[in-house]
């Protein structure tokens, strides 16, 4: 089963009626056979097929899906740089990297472009479902036997830059990254502190530059590796 770092809500789902996926891979059986599965999904349209990343970024540019489901291996431009491009170009689209490549440096290169979910193509089909779902709604999905070597290596990347510390973080601000690790999403949080969501994504963008972080997925990988909260892999094994 995969690790699910951060969850929707029912509400956020019951918000978008019609998930819009583009599907980036060069194998034409799998991404046929990944097309057909979605196709019997209720909330997920596939609105395109791309053999190689450069087709991946076009068919963003002109659907604005709200996922992309992107193999890494592909002819012309690979799935990390065209996860790059359009992480930087079309924010609200959300990159769930799906590939066949167990090996921690890929995954590391996938995340530090902006990737909202890394999964191996053995994942069962019902947890590509949800973690298209979780990626639409700012979530994220990463296969458990990757989750300690990310994590190692934010925790290296926090230990070689000058982001903040826990003890530098308002009483405040520990409360939105935890309720952040824990799985909440800018409407929860906006109800839990009692705001409005619009002020809590402005209270966020301050927190992640304050600890120096660029989304979602690395600020809850930051919490993790500090302690705040025990990650969901650790949690069940105890």
């Amino acid at each position: 089963m995969s690790t699910q770092v951060s969850e929707p809500s029912e509400a956020v789902r019951g918000q978008s009626p019609m998930l819009r996926v583009v599907i980036a891979d060069d194998h034409d059986l799998f991404r046929e056979g990944l097309r057909q599965l979605l196709e019997t999904v209720e909330d997920i349209t596939v609105v395109g097929e791309a053999s190689n990343g450069h087709q991946a970024c076009k068919l963003v540019m002109e659907h604005k899906p709200d996922v992309v489901l992107m193999d890494i291996s592909m002819p012309e431009m690979d799935g990390i740089q065209a996860t790059e491009y359009i992480v930087q170009r079309y924010p609200e689209t959300h990159v769930v990297v799906l590939t066949m490549y167990t090996d921690d440096e890929y995954a590391i290169h996938a995340i530090r472009a902006g990737a909202k979910g890394y999964l191996l193509k053995n994942t069962r089909s019902s947890e590509v479902i949800q973690a298209i779902r979780l990626a639409a709604a700012g979530g994220s999905t990463i296969d458990p036997s990757l989750g300690p070597v990310l994590m190692r290596e934010f925790q290296r990347l926090l230990n070689s830059t000058p982001g903040g510390s826990l003890q530098q973080l308002s009483d405040r601000e520990l409360h939105f990254l935890e309720l952040l690790a824990r799985g909440s999403n800018n409407r929860q949080i906006a109800t839990e502190m009692e705001l409005a969501e619009s002020t809590v994504k402005n209270n966020l963008s301050v927190l992640f530059q304050k600890i120096g972080v660029r989304d979602r997925t690395q600020a809850v990988l930051y919490a993790f590796s500090n302690g705040l909260v025990t990650p969901p892999n650790e949690t069940n094994r105890a």
